[in-house]
């Protein structure tokens, strides 16, 4: 990978791993879930459309008939499922948990592949997926402390973890007919549509909240969501898409330093192991699991959400 891929795309990295612990701080800050979920993506759809009209080679056109149903089902899964899950979720549940928890997602994902796009897994790949789900249970009976429970927020996360892997899953075909941009400007909007249940209050909230909260809240709204997007689509179109795509390996643990940094949260010790574990089932599945003859791109797809 050259030296300006390889910036680029840490910097994405950086900046999505920091996402957990800014939608934390928001929570802790003053914010109800769901106004906090309103407010980011209101602020992630108006900064799309500037970027539309900013950015060089795209020009934006209503999605055809055809693919609208498509378009919008996919927003609701991969936007407003994957968010109220982990925003609420993480109400409970630490930074680096959440992270952790959607850090395994490849591990759906490839499920979800094998009987959708009937990708064939080979022995090694199987052995992943049964490693990543050893790792993705201890995360989430280690969420609740030393109680051993599922709580109610690793449920919450392991939804959104499921969702964006559908997601990501579903999405390969309309990426052959749209730029990146584009299709994922389609999917912010579709999927902000279903906030506004949420709209109640919010004048309330904001005005509760503290400053800190506010700019955490503007934060996930504009870096994740957008320019973070961006120079992750650089990065890909500039480097070796696997190369790339790799750096994501590091996002879990990104979410876990950049939280006790800010927040002074540290996972619990049993949801810390099962993240190592589901982090080993996750490399064995992307670089032994698929048959020779088949070429994976379910984790190299630009319109990654966070």
């Amino acid at each position: 990978m050259n030296m300006k891929a390889f910036l680029l795309a840490l910097f994405t990295i950086l900046i999505w791993g920091s996402t957990f612990a800014a939608i934390r701080a928001s929570l802790q800050g003053g914010y109800e879930p769901g106004h906090l979920i309103l407010v980011r993506y209101l602020i992630a759809s108006a900064f799309f459309f500037i970027l539309l009209a900013l950015w060089p080679g795209v020009k934006f056109s209503l999605p055809k008939k055809a693919d609208l149903i498509k378009i919008v089902v996919l927003g609701w899964i991969g936007i407003s499922i994957y968010h109220i899950g982990v925003t609420f979720g993480m109400e409970t549940i630490t930074a680096g948990t959440a992270g952790m928890l959607i850090g395994a997602a490849p591990i759906f994902t490839a499920l979800i592949a094998l009987f959708i796009l009937k990708e064939r897994i080979s022995i090694m790949g199987w052995v992943g997926l049964m490693v990543g789900f050893t790792g993705i249970i201890c995360i989430a009976l280690g969420s609740a402390g030393p109680a051993l429970t599922l709580s109610k927020g690793a449920v919450f996360v392991l939804i959104s973890a499921i969702a964006v892997s559908v997601f990501f899953v579903l999405q390969k075909q309309l990426l052959s007919r749209y730029h990146p941009i584009e299709l994922t400007a389609y999917f912010t909007c579709a999927g902000t549509l279903p906030f506004l249940f949420f709209s109640p209050g919010l004048l309330t909230s904001l005005q509760n909240a503290s400053v800190e909260a506010h700019l955490s809240a503007l934060y996930v709204g504009i870096f994740p969501a957008a320019i973070a997007y961006v120079t992750w689509a650089v990065a890909l179109s500039i480097g070796k898409a696997s190369s790339v795509a790799s750096m994501m390996y590091l996002e879990p643990a990104i979410a876990i330093l950049v939280a006790w940094i800010w927040l002074q949260e540290w996972p619990p010790t049993l949801a810390l192991i099962g993240g190592i574990i589901a982090f080993s089932g996750v490399l064995i599945v992307n670089s032994f699991g698929k048959r020779r003859e088949e070429i994976p791109e379910i984790t190299t797809g630009s319109t990654k959400v966070q």
